[in-house]
């Protein structure tokens, strides 16, 4: 076939065939309409869509599912759940106070409440709430599920329990519901405040707010607050008055200033948030914000069924029960509950009688005014149990408000040198040159003789009335509480490793100027009179801790209430713990703890004294009981700490005077029906010589009873601690914030010795034989 000629076109089709139309030519040819020849494309799968795009449907599907379902649990929620009728709080019952026999310690906890108009409370008021708790409370909805995921976000995270919780939702759970943290109380809390929205107004819901919030002092909403804290009704408050009540919200206890005082610059930085936010949203200007000063409340004055002892110890108990989160402060000032303490009703009445007899009786502000200063703290420990047995908060919680037992602000002073040396031997520290720190290490006592081994900024602490005792081993000079030689072992332990040691006898790991440098030897920590019974607790337990507790059992209702379980466990060696015992007992035979015999039984304990003489302390123990006393100086107008010169009509309170007479005359009594028993202690090698080694004569003008007293204050020292990243422990001035912070045995010391031996024979730990004065 020529290639020009095409082959023959299959005949058309009829013209009368049905299926027939004319073609244009210039249209592409129709698909075919017909089946397939046989084997074309057969076999080839139709293609499928890539994992992505199957990954990305499938995600869209299960969204959608979750939620319609998320849908539909929120309309059957907000079907099931009804607006119920106001919660039990509205009619709170008293709280019960125990001894740990069972007979009445007090009652407690009728809820203080005057409900007003919103009309009554000035707009300035109004919005200082809603500055500090939901600025957007009056264009938002009744929930916001943005904060709430935010709260719990930050929950989580570890940036602090948030609730995200709108105004209206705080009135729900305040009135309708509980303060239980339950996800079926969120849950209910959640639709009721929707429901509450549609049949009440904004308005109406910030008046029930502001009248069912708790403020602290037992003052239910804004009227009982302001009598409460401002002796005045509520119309007649102002903008900075209303500010500081509006920051109340956040922490009642916490922020109360007059209870509170260490708490002071926390207070200020949230009553300057709430008008800052003030400001921010319009509702004052920033030239009357400038304008406005802290306005201090009055001091607390609590019922008369308080008066006494009774005052403070509830409310220990009750800062015991809301800080070990047994149960809520909202909750608890709602009454109800009936709590068993631990307190032993006999040996309260005897810590009682002491301070009465050593101290109460004798004062006479017209003869001695130091004495319109005297405030008294006491607290017992058994080391067997940790049961706290009795506290002394002050001469009468209806008088004294502040709780001198609990009372963080005041100097322990040299209280705190025996943690230096428990620490020592319990890292097996070493002096400057090589020698392990034994009970009879020879330390250079010359007045302001500065620390070595220490990179931080020079420090040279002063001796008692500036004395100089040469070379002096460290049982005298734990006697004489010398300040050079204990200064001279921190650094040789390690600062960082005194504070730990410190923290795992009982010390709180938040105890205010607790820092690792060589000044924490002299006590410039101010733990509580509590906090120190504690420790001593455990130094009399031979190192062991245990759940140091003032709860016995609580219930409400009759359902008890679960109390947290701690199992006591080693703290620090017994070693450790035994040979500082028996160094402390050379304190009461011939050191500045000799009133301690009165109590007629071996004794083991320390004196000290916080800086410019404002506070006078006796720390000590038997086998059976540990004990810690305290004298402060306060001004009772302004309440400032002041020096105790000239109060009892003496020229100087010591820690070896007063507080060891009142320690004393507790423990006689207290121990009266205990057969007298004696310590029995394992020490550490090198450390069986004379149960009380001798000690040298105190200088001229120190007798028995005085002591060193902190000297901190010029500022060397104290601030090297946290300057430098040094092996001898500044990293532990940012060490944990919990109680159970534990020093555990073996763990390593201050690091390699320093090499060699200095020329000098008055050296900081050059041993010149044991025992030698």
């Amino acid at each position: 076939m020529s290639p020009s000629v095409r082959p023959a076109s299959p005949a058309a089709p009829p013209p009368d065939d049905p299926g027939w139309a004319p073609r244009d030519p210039t249209l592409p040819a129709p698909p075919p309409t017909g089946p397939r020849p046989p084997g074309r494309n057969r076999g080839r799968a139709r293609p499928r869509a890539s994992l992505p795009r199957r990954l990305l449907r499938a995600t869209a599907w299960l969204v959608l599912l979750g939620g319609l379902l998320l849908a539909g649990a929120l309309v059957a929620g907000y079907l099931l759940v009804s607006i119920p009728a106001a919660n039990a709080a509205a009619v709170a019952q008293s709280n019960l106070y125990l001894y740990r026999d069972g007979t009445v310690l007090a009652r407690d906890g009728e809820v203080n409440r005057e409900n007003v108009r919103l009309d009554r409370i000035p707009p300035t008021v109004r919005q200082a709430v809603l500055a500090a708790e939901d600025r957007d409370f009056h264009t938002s909805r009744a929930v916001d599920p943005k904060a709430m995921v935010r709260a719990a976000w930050n929950t989580v995270t570890g940036k602090g329990r948030q609730s995200g919780s709108t105004i209206t939702q705080q009135y729900v759970k305040n009135y309708y519901l509980g303060q239980e943290q339950t996800l079926t109380r969120k849950a209910k809390e959640f639709f009721i405040a929707i429901k509450l929205e549609r049949e009440k107004s904004k308005d109406e819901i910030l008046q029930g707010y502001l009248n069912t919030s708790y403020f602290g002092r037992n003052a239910y909403g804004i009227q009982a607050a302001a009598h409460a804290y401002y002796g005045k009704d509520v119309e007649r408050l102002g903008t900075a008055e209303g500010a500081y009540l509006a920051a109340l919200l956040k922490a009642p206890s916490a922020y109360d200033v007059t209870t509170r005082p260490e708490n002071r610059p926390a207070v200020l930085a949230r009553w300057a948030y709430v008008l800052d936010g003030m400001v921010k949203e319009g509702w004052l200007t920033a030239r009357e914000r400038a304008a406005l000063r802290f306005p201090d409340p009055r001091a607390a004055r609590p019922a008369t069924g308080l008066s006494g002892q009774r005052g403070y110890l509830v409310q220990a108990v009750e800062e015991y029960l809301t800080g070990r989160g047994i149960v809520d402060e909202k909750t608890l000032a709602g009454g109800g509950f009936r709590i068993v303490t631990t307190l032993d009703p006999d040996r309260q009445a005897a810590l009682v009688r002491a301070v009465e007899e050593r101290v109460t009786r004798r004062l006479d502000p017209a003869a001695n005014p130091a004495d319109r200063y005297v405030r008294v703290g006491a607290a017992a420990v058994e080391p067997a149990t940790g049961r706290v047995a009795a506290l002394y908060g002050g001469v009468d919680y209806t008088r004294q408000y502040v709780n001198n037992a609990t009372r963080r602000d005041y100097q322990v002073g040299s209280t705190f040198k025996p943690f230096v040396f428990t620490a020592a031997v319990q890292s097996g520290a070493q002096t400057q040159y090589g020698e392990p720190i034994t009970p009879y290490t020879v330390y250079d006592g010359t007045d302001r003789r500065p620390v070595e081994g220490w990179s931080g900024a020079p420090y040279d602490p002063a001796n008692e009335d500036g004395e100089s005792y040469g070379e002096i081993p460290v049982t005298a000079a734990t006697g004489l509480s010398v300040n050079t030689v204990y200064a001279q072992m921190a650094v040789d332990v390690g600062p960082a490793h005194v504070r730990r040691t410190a923290v795992a006898l009982g010390l709180p790991a938040t105890t205010p100027d607790l820092t690792a440098s060589p000044s924490i030897a002299l006590g410039p920590a101010t733990a509580s009179v509590l906090d120190m019974a504690r420790a001593y607790a455990t130094l009399a337990a031979h190192g062991r801790r245990g759940d140091h507790t003032l709860v016995a059992a609580v219930s409400r209702d009759g359902e008890p209430l679960p109390l947290p379980a701690a199992e006591a466990r080693q703290a620090v060696g017994r070693e450790a713990a035994d040979t500082t015992t028996a160094v402390l007992r050379g304190v009461v035979e011939s050191g500045t703890g000799t009133a301690a015999q009165a109590a007629g039984r071996p004794a083991a304990g320390k004196t000290g004294t916080a800086e410019d003489d404002k506070a006078a302390w006796f720390a000590g123990y038997t086998p059976e009981l540990a004990t810690v006393v305290a004298l402060m100086g306060q001004d009772p107008e302004t309440g400032g700490q002041e020096p105790l010169y000239g109060a009892l009509g003496l020229p100087r309170v010591n820690g070896g005077g007063p507080p060891a007479e009142i320690w004393a005359r507790f423990t006689r009594e207290a121990l009266a029906d205990t057969p007298v028993r004696d310590f029995d202690l394992r020490l550490m090698p090198g450390a069986e010589l004379p149960d009380v080694p001798p000690t040298p004569d105190a200088p001229a003008g120190q007798e028995d009873g005085q002591e060193d007293r902190t000297e901190n204050g010029t500022g060397n020292g104290t601030e090297g601690g946290t300057e430098n990243g040094t092996e001898n422990g500044t990293e532990g001035s940012t060490e944990g914030g919990t109680d159970e912070e534990w020093y555990e045995p073996g763990e390593a010391g201050p690091g390699p010795a320093k090499p060699g031996r200095p020329a000098s024979p008055l050296k900081p730990g050059k041993p010149r034989g044991q025992g030698r004065q």
